[in-house]
């Protein structure tokens, strides 16, 4: 889509997306770029690379911040929140107030601003939550794509994607670091599976959604899957000197985690709209005609998606997804 001569804030913006976003949007000449988060040093970290944004220091938890940060606004990506799933079962509340409470205080912040179209991002864990995380990210998108049930002029929509490949906090970077260090590979379930999508692939996400929405949908990106066991042994067979001789030590399923990932659930299978690439997850106050017809009971998870079964396949991903290393 065309950016240009739009004013775009980005709230959580200088972790992995919103470097990578950045660099996509820069491209296409927006009047500004607004970084909108609470960690001033990597606010400054990113500035070294991209100096002309403004930055803006504040709490999606302030809704007085966030009324000066949406001031002439055209577009929101709203990537603001606690993801981290041990910390958020530690803390619920604290995950609450960012991810509920935050995510509201942008709506009506946007929505009062004269915001054209918003996007929030949101996490296979919302779909059947088994943990505060994703308790949380599904009351999210319930309050995003609820904004447009009374009409007004800015859109609303969410995306919603598995781990996304080299991110903060992902596997891979773990991997990486117990390679230097001489480690095992530390792995919870060999047989678990999880969706590969590239950083650069949830950014394309992102702007689909922002070109599409019509208010209330969430937007999903099909993807192949492997199990975490053949990860492991991709990333020994690129990065350690031992090869798939790289020991692997097995830990078991942790609290709160899923065996596979489910990115569209029965329920809302029955009111989407498919692309060869991607899904619309339709609102059920407006389902359009149109929609694809698929069997009840069907969902999309990272089990029945296209599976990666060889270490051939996914290394090209991996080549996809660069230094993890440059994702502060």
């Amino acid at each position: 889509m065309n950016v240009s001569g739009s004013t775009i804030l980005i709230t959580g913006g200088t972790g992995s997306f919103g470097n990578r976003v950045a660099a996509h949007l820069l491209k296409q000449s927006p009047v500004r770029i607004r970084i909108f988060s609470r960690d001033e040093k990597k606010q400054w970290e990113m500035q070294q690379a991209y100096p002309h944004f403004q930055y803006i220091v504040g709490d999606v938890r302030d809704e007085h911040s966030l009324e000066e940060a949406m001031s002439g606004v055209d577009l929101v990506f709203h990537a603001a929140a606690l993801k981290h799933v041990p910390s958020c079962e530690q803390y619920p509340f604290e995950a609450y107030k960012t991810n509920v409470t935050g995510s509201q205080n942008a709506c009506r912040t946007a929505k009062a601003a004269g915001v054209k179209t918003f996007v929030a991002l949101s996490t296979d864990k919302a779909v059947k939550p088994l943990n505060a995380m994703g308790t949380s990210k599904a009351m999210m998108e319930k309050l995003v794509c609820s904004q447009n049930q009374d009409g007004g002029t800015t859109k609303f929509c969410c995306v919603r994607y598995g781990n996304v490949m080299g991110s903060r906090g992902s596997v891979i970077p773990l991997f990486k670091r117990q390679i230097n260090n001489d480690e095992p590979i530390t792995i919870t379930v060999p047989e678990m599976t999880r969706f590969l999508m590239t950083l650069d692939q949830s950014v394309g996400l992102v702007l689909h959604a922002m070109q599409h929405a019509t208010g209330g949908e969430i937007f999903v990106r099909k993807a192949p899957a492997c199990t975490i066991g053949k990860l492991a042994e991709a990333i020994c067979n690129k990065y350690s000197s031992k090869g798939t001789d790289h020991p692997i030590h097995v830990t078991g399923i942790r609290p709160g985690e899923k065996l596979h990932e489910i990115l569209v659930n029965e329920y809302e299978m029955q009111r989407v709209t498919e692309e060869d690439l991607f899904y619309a997850i339709h609102p059920e106050y407006n389902v359009p005609e149109h929609r694809t017809e698929q069997p009840l009971g069907t969902e999309y998870t990272s089990a029945n998606t296209c599976q990666f079964d060889s270490v051939y396949d996914i290394k090209p991903l991996l080549d996809q997804m660069g230094e993890t290393e440059l994702y502060i």
